[in-house]
């Protein structure tokens, strides 16, 4: 039978409700045992206060003569040793052997002589056990046991690999046992069974490399599996015996059978094997770490009473197993984890010898692919996002770390993407394992591992109920077996993967703080600079005033006293000194005025941006030039700032505009500024933007980064006056606002100069005096030659509120 699907939802609905139902069942405490063995429940002085009812045949006598009498009337001289191993026991739940004796009943006329009877002992929630089980002999069991295991133990040698550990499992168990079929078997993360070795005999089917879903065994009897790690049952139509009382007269409760290798076991399973063909089981435990990491698992077609020796050698067989699995897991575990921190050692150290760490890692792809065993990723960090093989697209990972950004964990992974993100699946990206870098902004890298379809063979439909027993509780009746294609799943993450994944986080992160850090000294280093070079900068434009104005004032004596004896040549020269001195003393007041402005602290308040920029056009219109202008004023609102240095800025942008404007080919035609403000948008949301546009000379985009300089020209001193300080000053005065500033322009046809400022002041937030913490937020460092654009996490990054644009203006300001 087969089943094409991606995961089956109503197979899972089933499997979870089997789950449940079998979870309520109390199979610690079924009020009775198997009868192959008898058991008593012991008080510290050896007197019987509950038994199973077969002891009236072991005592041969009724079992009220028997419950309240010391174990001594039923097992002679073989009770002292009981008693005074169970007195000798501090830990609960450990079984003891005591010895092996002969049956007390004795051979009867005719009939063959019962086996003999091995004494296990072990103490469990104030109660003291003792159970008498089938053996082969008296001899002391321990010395028969060796025997049975020095095959398996001499050839452990010779495997290599956990598949050939649990091959030479199955083939000495069955050796030892005469099951006609034994099994091993693993459980994945979700409790499915996987036959991963097989040993049996002809006539039996078999079960390699089929799967049982986890429902056969629900959690409550995993749990038994590591804490009893032996289970037998002998004879699939036995006939429980139970305990009496059925309350323990201790503890005044069902007793715990949970150690007691005689519990009687589940009916579900009963008939569960009966469904499979197997009338006698024995199942031994493979506890990995501390977990069931698998089972043994032992069917005969019969029933079949295994001696106590052959079952302790078996329980033996899989102490060691379980030792092997594990040793040899972590070995395998440490060459992978060492194989990826070689990776990372490499990864680290071409990210450590570069400035752009974010290229180094797209530039190494193989590397950084290798890390995690993935087939794609992607890198997200400061608003760009960096594809590195097939990644999704670009709208698919803004949508994708927008889904993150919700997720609490700093590193998060799937192997079934669609399922966890709820999106339809991709089979490129099946898989996911993405590190957030940073807490507040949408930093990450993400990895995707493509879909590895897999076919699984289950031992029967898993979904399949038997009609017969309740709608509750019933096993699967069909073992044919059934196939299902699972699509839509990545291989799982190993956890040494998860592992490297957190130590290369912690890695990236200190390099990101190295930088940082380095940012930080770097802006005290310059912001002491700066400080030194202001007030060198006042000292000298104050003290050059004087000398200047003497020039201008004597040139201009000599001139007014001395025109008569002086040449033309002689008065051109006087000439020339007076409008150089008169240069340089406008160029002093400047720079004297521009180093005040980063020294004056500012002092905001409500201004009217209509009434400034009328008043400043008004005093333009006054003195006019030839060519006429056409003053265009928009919408302008007010704005909170410094009335002074606004006025400084929006009279240099104005007085710009004209000049540049007053050249025309048609002196005639009018010359058009606008002056107007539009909100801000993208990176620009909360501010006000606000524009001076001409439309005169212009200039060459190509220059634009040179325009707010100081002293930096993009046009012949001899056809514009000016210091070459304005804009300069402009840019000072906006960023110690808050605000940017920026320009658009196309020669020959004007230019556009903008400005923002935040509608909520926040004045110096690019002050000399800004903190370390501040320079590492920035984290500038980490991306040189890219303006720094953090993203903040609870933003969207859709296409429609994309945080940068695609315009001219963004165009001009990542310039």
């Amino acid at each position: 039978m087969s089943n094409v699907s991606g995961v089956n939802e109503q197979h899972t609905a089933d499997m979870a409700r089997a789950m449940v139902d079998c979870a309520r069942e109390p199979i610690h405490i079924p009020g009775r045992i198997q009868p192959h063995g008898f058991l008593f429940c012991v008080t510290d002085d050896g007197i019987v206060m509950q038994a199973s009812a077969n002891v009236a045949l072991l005592a041969q006598k009724p079992l009220d003569e028997v419950l309240g009498k010391p174990l001594s009337e039923v097992l002679g001289g073989a009770a002292a040793p009981a008693i005074s191993a169970l007195a000798s026991l501090d830990t609960e739940g450990v079984p003891l052997y005591v010895g092996s004796i002969d049956d007390p009943r004795g051979a009867a006329q005719h009939e063959a002589r019962p086996s003999p009877l091995a004494i296990v002992v072990h103490r469990y929630q104030r109660v003291g056990f003792v159970e008498l089980e089938p053996a082969r002999g008296t001899t002391d069991v321990f010395s028969s046991m060796y025997p049975l295991v020095r095959t398996f133990i001499n050839r452990l040698q010779e495997v290599q690999s956990v598949a050939d550990l649990a091959a030479l499992a199955a083939q000495e168990v069955q050796r030892i046992t005469g099951y006609g079929r034994t099994l091993v078997y693993d459980f994945d993360e979700e409790g499915n069974g996987h036959v991963i070795a097989e040993a049996l005999d002809e006539g039996y089917p078999s079960y390699m490399d089929q799967r049982f879903p986890g429902s056969d065994i629900p959690p409550q009897a995993r749990a038994l599996y590591v804490r009893n790690r032996i289970r037998l049952i002998a004879d699939a139509s036995y006939t429980p015996a139970p305990l009496v009382p059925a309350l323990n007269p201790v503890t005044h409760a069902p007793t715990d059978l949970t150690y007691a290798s005689l519990r009687s076991v589940s009916p579900v399973h009963v008939q569960y094997m009966k469904n499979m063909g197997t009338w006698s089981s024995m199942s031994m435990s493979i506890v990995v770490r501390g977990k069931l990491w698998g089972l043994i698992s032992c069917h005969h077609a019969s029933a079949r009473v295994p001696p106590f020796e052959v079952r302790t050698a078996c329980e033996h067989i899989a102490q060691v197993l379980s030792l092997q699995v594990e040793a040899k897991e972590d070995h395998a575990e440490a060459e992978h984890r060492l194989e990826l921190r070689l990776r990372q050692s490499r990864l680290l150290a071409t990210m450590a010898n570069t400035d752009h760490f974010i290229d180094a890692l797209a530039n190494d792809p193989r590397e950084l692919l290798a890390l995690t065993n993935s087939t794609s990723a992607a890198i997200v960090f400061d608003g760009r996002i960096v594809p590195i093989g097939n990644a999704p697209d670009r709208a698919t990972i803004e949508q994708l770390v927008a889904w993150l950004d919700t997720q609490s964990d700093d590193i998060y992974s799937t192997d079934d993407l669609a399922q966890a993100w709820g999106r339809a699946a991709n089979p490129e990206h099946a898989g996911m394992l993405a590190l957030s870098i940073s807490k507040l902004f949408r930093n990450y890298v993400i990895w995707f591992r493509a879909e590895v379809v897999r076919t699984l063979k289950w031992a029967g439909d898993p979904r399949a109920k038997l009609s017969s027993l309740s709608a509750s509780l019933s096993p699967r009746k069909s073992f044919e077996t059934w196939t299902e294609t699972v699509r839509g799943r990545s291989s799982p993450w190993r956890q040494a993967e998860l592992e490297i994944a957190v130590e290369f986080r912690t890695a990236l992160l200190g390099i990101v703080l190295g930088r940082a850090e380095e940012l930080a000294q770097l802006a005290l280093e310059l912001g002491r600079a700066n400080e030194e070079l202001e007030g060198f900068s006042y000292t000298v434009s104050h003290d050059l005033r004087a000398p200047l104005r003497h020039i201008v004032g004597f040139a201009d004596l000599l001139r007014e006293m001395e025109s008569a004896k002086l040449s033309e040549r002689g008065k051109h020269f006087v000439e020339r000194i007076m409008g150089a001195a008169r240069f340089g003393g406008e160029l002093v007041d400047d720079l004297l005025a521009f180093s005040q402005m980063g020294r004056a602290a500012l002092r905001p308040q409500g201004v009217d941006l209509r009434a400034l920029v009328q008043t400043l056009v008004a005093d333009e219109q006054r003195n006019a030039g030839e060519r006429p202008i056409d003053w265009r004023i928009g919408d302008l609102p007010q704005v909170t700032a410094d009335p002074v240095l606004l006025h400084v800025v929006l009279w240099n942008l104005i007085e710009n505009a004209v000049k540049f404007s007053r050249l025309h080919d048609d002196p005639n035609a009018p010359a058009l500024i606008e002056i107007s403000s539009r909100p801000g948008e993208g990176d620009l949301a909360g501010q006000r933007v606000v524009f001076v546009r001409d439309n005169g000379v212009g200039f060459d985009m190509r220059y634009v980064d040179k325009l707010f300089g100081v002293f930096q020209r993009l046009h012949r001193a001899e056809e514009f006056e000016g210091t070459g300080i304005g804009l300069a000053s402009v840019r000072r005065i906006v960023e110690r606002h808050g605000g940017k500033t920026w320009a658009e322009g196309e020669l020959g046809k004007g230019a556009t100069i903008f400005f923002s400022l935040p509608l909520t002041f926040t004045p110096d937030v690019n002050a000399r005096d800004e903190s370390a913490t501040a320079a590492v937020a920035r984290l500038a460092a980490l991306s040189p030659g890219q303006p720094f654009r953090p993203v903040p996490k609870e933003s969207s990054m859709d296409a429609g509120t994309e945080t940068r644009t695609s315009d001219g203006a963004n165009d001009a300001r990542r310039e």
